[in-house]
């Protein structure tokens, strides 16, 4: 397989795509298998790191995301690369190149693969999210205690359980919201977050699906309503930005004073 024999492969995931280049670097790299340079648009792949189409395919798409991220999604780019946003472009091209044919998902035919992600998920990731839920009753019980006790729960939470407060309380809240503990503990503090009874049925049933939590977490973000920019909101953006200049210019004003105590004993 060449190189524009892999770019036609992904133009058939996402036609709708801004125009880029796909280099076969013709090396072999112990570092990466692939890179994506965002200003010139150019995915360059190390195809000397593959014995199989496959896994060449594989890091291809991975590649082709970044792309995706950067060209369809600019007012969302950050210095950090791999993000929720990105995790979720990536997973669904991949959905797609299944579907399509493209891209045989080897955690899913490597029968290797297959036996172990049922055992973890039978053992531990099902087992681990109903002893959670359990787990959220009991604190329910005391906080109930608590109550008629004219005692502070958090503090109970602290010196008689030695635990953290916010993990209390998502522990309690994936029972509290009925969440299906079949889908592990961290998949339901993700659904117990969601309001509507409904809507955590369909994402229960996305991560049952084989949704990844990047897929769940965008779904539930794009539907949450932007917030509406107050003066108030714009003010306390501009205090933090102040803030994290004022921080950067005394560090610089460091760096400075001891860069000119090294020269100076240098020349000493």
């Amino acid at each position: 397989m060449n190189q524009e024999q892999v770019k036609e492969k992904l133009l058939q995931i996402d036609s709708e795509v801004r125009d880029f280049t796909l280099i076969f670097s013709g090396k072999e790299s112990k570092k990466v298998d692939g890179l994506y340079h965002p200003e010139k648009q150019e995915i360059i792949i190390h195809n000397k790191n593959f014995s199989d189409e496959n896994s060449l395919v594989y890091t291809a798409i991975h590649e082709f995301a970044h792309h995706v991220q950067f060209t369809q999604y600019e007012g969302e780019v950050t210095t950090r690369s791999h993000t929720v946003l990105f995790w979720d472009i990536f997973h669904r091209l991949l959905k797609k190149a299944e579907e399509l044919g493209i891209y045989i998902n080897v955690f899913e035919e490597d029968s290797r693969f297959k036996n172990l992600t049922s055992e973890i998920k039978e053992k531990y990731l099902s087992v681990n999210g109903k002893v959670m839920k359990d787990f959220g009753k009991l604190l329910i019980q005391a906080l109930d205690l608590c109550q008629q006790n004219h005692a502070i729960f958090e503090d109970y939470v602290d010196r008689a359980l030695g635990l953290n407060r916010n993990s209390a309380k998502s522990i309690m809240k994936v029972y509290a919201m009925d969440v299906n503990p079949e889908i592990g503990y961290e998949n339901m503090k993700i659904i117990a977050g969601v309001k509507e009874p409904q809507k955590r049925k369909e994402l229960e049933n996305a991560f049952k699906e084989g949704q990844s939590q990047d897929m769940v977490k965008q779904t539930i973000r794009k539907e949450k309503p932007e917030p509406m920019m107050t003066v108030r909101r714009l003010e306390s953006q501009k205090k933090r930005i102040e803030k994290s200049i004022q921080a950067m210019q005394v560090k610089l004003s460091d760096l400075e004073m001891q860069i000119d105590e090294a020269k100076k004993d240098d020349q000493d």
